[in-house]
């Protein structure tokens, strides 16, 4: 499977082909504030820069922060791909997240640089193209996708606990069998749990039980994103759905929806009925997408790194986690 990033041409002239780094010490990202004379001067920025003829993307990366920062990169991987259009030129981000690096991050260029924890991000001022890449400098690798019909509630409460000490840090309560009363009652022990842990809780149901649940957000299931005209919540809060070709991730954009799961891309139980789209068509409509986008359907760990190179944000996973014979391993490799 080849789904190396390339250039696009989105208007009459070719995007400009950039790199930006999300540059991470823990939970916290390294940001630059833009020079005052330049596009989009004054905001805040990713650092990096444009890709230069002859040059591959991690190359450029390298370079930049270099450049930049005075930092040498140790190791790093795609984490978005974003097209965007300004009135005055489009631009391609070439995204990658850097987990390891020697040197200390300084302004090389005079620019001033912070530390930002990333669940700070969406405050600060970015352009209009970054949007995107603070959701995904948010997001973990796993979304983690509940099952409480297998265990029962009580073993289901006690797994979470443990999923969540583990490193879990983004969870969907997806119950439709529960009546609405059982689900909501359940969805505040679960927000409680989460919230302990500093992980966030969407809710697979109406969104108006949101803020009555203490939860984080919702996920929205195909019927409910095509039933929708506007999003349902505002950006205190985050908005996930569930995709499955171009036209619902085409909705979920009109939507202005944070993340999406995309899938199923291989054979899984729990969409039977489902042509798998496979991973070449899973990285075909990924690049369609500015959204972060998580690949469902078949997940397991050895996945991740194919799932990263087809344009994934990470995996979602059900039966990969909770058949694990060891959940917490598969939690803890996929941090």
């Amino acid at each position: 499977m080849n789904t190396s990033r390339s250039t696009p041409s989105i208007a009459a002239e070719p995007a400009v082909h950039v790199v930006a780094a999300v540059v991470c010490n823990g939970d916290a990202v390294l940001v630059a504030k833009r020079p005052p004379t330049v596009h989009q001067g004054g905001k805040w920025e990713f650092p990096g820069g444009k890709v230069h003829a002859g040059e591959s993307a991690r190359e450029a990366l390298v370079r930049e922060l270099r450049e930049e920062l005075d930092i040498e990169v140790q190791a790093a991987y795609p984490l978005i791909a974003v097209h965007h259009t300004y009135p005055e030129k489009s631009v391609f981000l070439d995204v990658w997240r850097v987990t390891a690096y020697t040197g200390e991050p300084r302004g090389r260029e005079g620019q001033r640089i912070e530390w930002v924890e990333a669940e700070h991000l969406a405050q600060l001022d970015f352009p209009e193209a970054n949007r995107p890449i603070v959701q995904a400098a948010r997001l973990p690798s796993l979304y983690l996708i509940s099952d409480v019909r297998r265990f029962g509630e009580s073993l289901f409460l006690q797994r979470l606990q443990q999923a969540l000490a583990a490193g879990l840090r983004l969870f969907q309560l997806r119950e439709p069998h529960l009546a609405a009363a059982d689900y909501r009652a359940l969805a505040r022990q679960v927000a409680q749990r989460c919230h302990h842990w500093n992980a966030k809780l969407l809710l697979n149901a109406d969104p108006d039980w949101v803020e009555e649940c203490g939860a984080d957000g919702v996920h929205l299931n195909s019927r409910r994103l095509r039933a929708l005209r506007a999003r349902p919540l505002d950006r205190r809060y985050w908005v996930a759905a569930s995709t499955h070709n171009a036209e619902e991730l085409e909705l979920a954009a009109r939507l202005e929806v944070d993340v999406v799961v995309l899938g199923p891309v291989l054979p899984t139980l729990s969409h039977r009925r489902a042509t798998p789209l496979g991973w070449k068509q899973f990285a075909s409509l990924c690049a369609a997408t500015n959204l972060p986008t998580y690949a469902l359907g078949g997940q397991r760990v050895e996945h991740l790194s194919m799932a990263r190179e087809a344009g994934a944000q990470g995996l979602a996973m059900i039966s990969g986690v909770w058949d694990a014979s060891n959940p917490d391993a598969v939690i803890q490799a996929l941090r």
